[in-house]
């Protein structure tokens, strides 16, 4: 039974999770969005891509607990784990590539939160450029620390991007977990809506109409601005900036834009 279901909406594409009737994540999930975001972002038709979930009143509830039960037994019973090495090929893809992949995106994933949303649904969320959470969604928040364990799908690098280090130890050491109206309230989520995924598809179409270069370059280089100094990312700006203002959207939208003439009175 296939977890992931693609829906295209104008120049958007809606990947809906449904792993009924929990909801969680597994390694086939997590392999089957992963194929199927990627599909979507290497479409240069596609201008927007959207997650949700697809069981009543859950996005992704968390990363399934009996798996990573059954890779601590293996860890346990095995070797240590090798370091990677640099000429090693590339793993499967599974639930990290699935996050990096959103990460690394040329252009806006939305995260339509529509209930339950924790662990590694939450990093996933994270993962994504906006989130829009329901108000009245459950649980929203990364509560690893509570079973022994802490998020290991970019929870401890990307929450403090977004809420602040002293906010993001004191939900990752607590194990922390909000409503949706309250997650909004600290800043976890960008938007409240009672249709979350409606409300994405309305962004979506605000960037149907705009240049992909420039979306591009914009998320590109303020997702890297706090990871460089800032005299880096100026010059970077700068090139970028230059290289957009070359392209034919940018060019179209700027000449449309122009100041209309006034016609003086005699």
């Amino acid at each position: 039974m296939s977890l992931v279901t693609r829906e295209r909406k104008g120049a958007a594409v809606v990947l809906t999770y449904a792993n009924p009737p929990w909801g969680t994540m597994t390694a086939a999930g997590a392999r089957e969005m992963y194929a199927e975001a990627k599909a979507a972002l290497d479409d240069p038709e596609v201008r927007c891509l959207v997650l949700t979930g697809g069981v009543p009143g859950i996005f992704i509830r968390h990363y399934d607990v009996d798996e990573l039960a059954d890779m601590s037994a293996r860890l346990q019973d095995g070797p240590p784990p090798a370091p990677p090495r640099a000429d090693a090929p590339p793993p499967p893809p599974g639930f990290l590539e699935l996050t990096d992949i959103i990460f690394a995106a040329d252009k806006p994933v939305v995260a339509a939160i529509n209930g339950l949303c924790q662990g590694g649904g939450f990093e996933l969320a994270l993962a994504c450029d906006i989130r829009i959470a329901t108000p009245d969604a459950a649980s929203i928040g990364l509560p690893e620390t509570r079973i022994g364990i802490f998020p290991g799908g970019g929870g401890t690098q990307c929450l403090p991007r977004v809420v602040g280090e002293a906010k993001a130890l004191e939900i990752i050491l607590r194990g922390l977990t909000f409503t949706g109206a309250e997650a909004h309230a600290i800043g976890l989520v960008h938007e409240l809506s009672a249709d979350p995924l409606a409300r994405a598809l309305e962004m979506a179409r605000e960037w149907e109409g705009r240049g992909a270069e420039g979306i591009a370059a914009a998320k590109r280089l303020t997702r890297a601005a706090l990871d460089r100094p800032l005299s880096e990312g100026l010059s970077e700006e700068r090139r970028s900036f230059l290289e957009v203002m070359r392209t034919a959207s940018a060019r179209a939208a700027l000449e449309g834009a122009r100041r209309p003439v006034e016609i003086q009175k005699i």
